[in-house]
């Protein structure tokens, strides 16, 4: 088979010889960017890659974790001598699978000669449950032969864990007893939910430390590999102009929104389960969160990084009831896989928690979630203290907006700074300008999407992307007491409507949860200024 896609299209690359350059088909240099060349550097990958995607005849795998690997594939990293085993327990053929993926694979963008290479690559192993080590042991000698075959002294082996949290242990295990690559390294990304509260987050935790090292697990959470999230560390720490306003002194708070305009759509019944701050505001909104309030790293290494962020959780008190303010979607019990038609599992949530720190103390961080709202929106908004200079001029200093610095992160990436102009003429009133940056808009961008990425990092052994245990264990105890006094005292979520902002009283709740507390008692900077947000 041909091991570097080719066709018509003059951007196809392939590889021409271990130099790394690249030519088109009619035979012109192209260019190598800066990740190509620091790849083309690191000995994994002049080394064998065999894959196993556990949970191949799954969602996930066929909507992102393959769709992933062919952009890795197209883009020559992936190494010459790779292959990709998927493992489930439905019965299939290796054929039976490419036809599965095919139609999902085409949706990239990818041509039909790259996407039937990329599928030549692929193959199937089924079992009779995810840690049946019998069948695992049968698909790692079709594995071993592949390995024994290639030139590389080295092979590598990736298990990608696509597969509900009950049967992590299990696989685990398998993986541990029969999967571990004798050559090189073996890392295993694994998908969330890590739990559902504290008690589960540990035990599997211990499950999995039982059959794996830290430093060989990748939990994923992919809001951390998307573009504007990736951004935030250069954004803040790579322009002096903003490090000394990023802190108490300058910013009044900062709201993280996630938004979807749609509800459950037949998925209730797994939804109901968990809820929208398990699903997102305990992961993702507070993975963000992290970063955007995080000091400095020691260094760019995946601890130092990790351990900046770990400190931003640690300083945190666990989030109360009386911080909260919960919705539920008229119409959610109706979808009929939610058994329990008096559920009382929201389908929003707004919280506002603290950080205690000398950068930190007295803002409030504001998180918001929920389904089957007005727009698709996730972003991080910035809010500064509203400005005070022309206090004595007069008239126009009441009308004068407080500053924002927005991070969208879907959909439309981009980054705005709202600022206060005269209004352009004769008139001297104030108006609000924005200055945006529109990564659609910049001619000729590359920019993947998170899991293609994050499996790159994988690749590279770079884990500042991923979730740590302590990590991971430090959330949970952040949102354990609220998920357990919400289920426990039964506590009732404020109805709204489907396709509306949210709660009626949303808007009440953030202008009072929005004020800056200042440590020493001299009250509220913003009671005359109402936070947006997105609302």
């Amino acid at each position: 088979m041909n091991n570097h896609p080719r066709d018509s299209h003059p951007l196809i690359r392939y590889r021409l010889d271990s130099g790394f350059s690249f030519q088109s088909e009619n035979g012109e240099t192209i260019e190598v960017d800066a990740i190509h060349r620091a790849v083309a550097r690191e000995g994994w990958y002049h080394q064998t890659l065999s894959i196993v995607v556990v949970g191949a005849s799954g969602d996930l795998a066929k909507k992102k974790t393959y769709p992933s690997l062919l952009n890795l594939f197209e883009d020559n990293l992936l190494p010459e001598f790779t292959v990709i085993w998927g493992y489930a327990r439905s019965v299939k053929t290796h054929q039976q699978l490419r036809d599965h993926l095919f139609p999902h694979l085409i949706k990239t963008g990818a041509s039909e000669i790259v996407v039937k290479d990329f599928l030549e690559k692929c193959f199937y192993h089924s079992g009779k449950s995810y840690g049946d080590e019998e069948a695992y042991a049968d698909m790692l000698s079709s594995i071993s032969e592949f390995e024994s075959q290639s030139p590389s002294a080295a092979c590598n082996r990736l298990f990608y864990l696509a597969i509900p949290p009950n049967v992590f242990g299990e696989s685990a295990v398998a993986i541990q007893k029969v999967g571990m690559a004798t050559t090189g390294w073996t890392r295993v990304i694994i998908e969330k939910p890590f739990g559902r509260d504290l008690d589960t987050c540990d035990e599997l935790l211990s499950t999995l430390a039982a059959a794996l090292d830290e430093d060989q697990m990748y939990r994923i959470d992919h809001y951390l590999g998307k573009e504007i999230v990736q951004n935030l560390l250069m954004f803040r720490f790579g322009n002096s102009c903003w490090e000394h306003m990023w802190n108490r002194n300058a910013i009044e708070s900062v709201t993280l929104t996630f938004k979807e305009p749609f509800g459950t759509e037949g998925r209730g019944g797994y939804f109901d389960n968990f809820g929208i701050i398990r699903d997102i505001l305990q992961n993702h909104l507070l993975q963000v969160l992290s970063v955007v309030a995080m000091e400095p790293p020691v260094g760019d290494d995946g601890d130092s990084i990790r351990n900046a962020k770990v400190a931003v959780l640690e300083n945190m008190d666990p989030i109360s009831l009386d911080d909260v303010m919960l919705g539920q979607y008229d119409g959610y019990s109706d979808d009929p896989t939610i058994e329990n038609k008096e559920t009382n599992c929201p389908t929003y949530a707004a919280i506002r928690c603290w950080i205690h720190t000398p950068r930190w103390e007295g803002v409030p961080f504001l998180m918001q979630a929920g389904k089957a709202l007005d727009e698709k929106l996730c972003e991080v908004r910035v809010r500064f203290k509203p400005p005070t200079t022309l206090k004595s001029i007069g008239a126009n200093a009441t009308k004068l907006s407080s500053n924002e610095l927005v991070f969208r992160l879907q959909p439309n990436p981009s980054l705005e700074l709202h600022n206060n102009i005269k209004t352009p003429g004769l008139s001297s009133n104030p108006m609000t300008s924005v200055m945006k940056m529109n990564y659609e808009e910049m001619p000729d961008l590359s920019n993947p999407d998170a899991y293609t990425r994050l499996l790159l990092d994988v690749l590279r052994g770079k884990q500042g992307s991923f979730v740590r245990d302590d990590e991971l264990r430090r959330s949970w105890e952040l949102f354990t007491p609220l998920l357990h006094s919400i289920e426990r005292d039964n506590v009732r979520p404020k109805p709204y409507i489907y396709g509306s902002k949210g709660p009626a009283d949303r808007q009440k709740w953030f202008e009072e949860m929005g004020k800056f507390k200042d440590p020493l008692g001299n009250g509220s900077s913003s009671a005359n200024h109402v936070i947006r947000a997105s609302l």
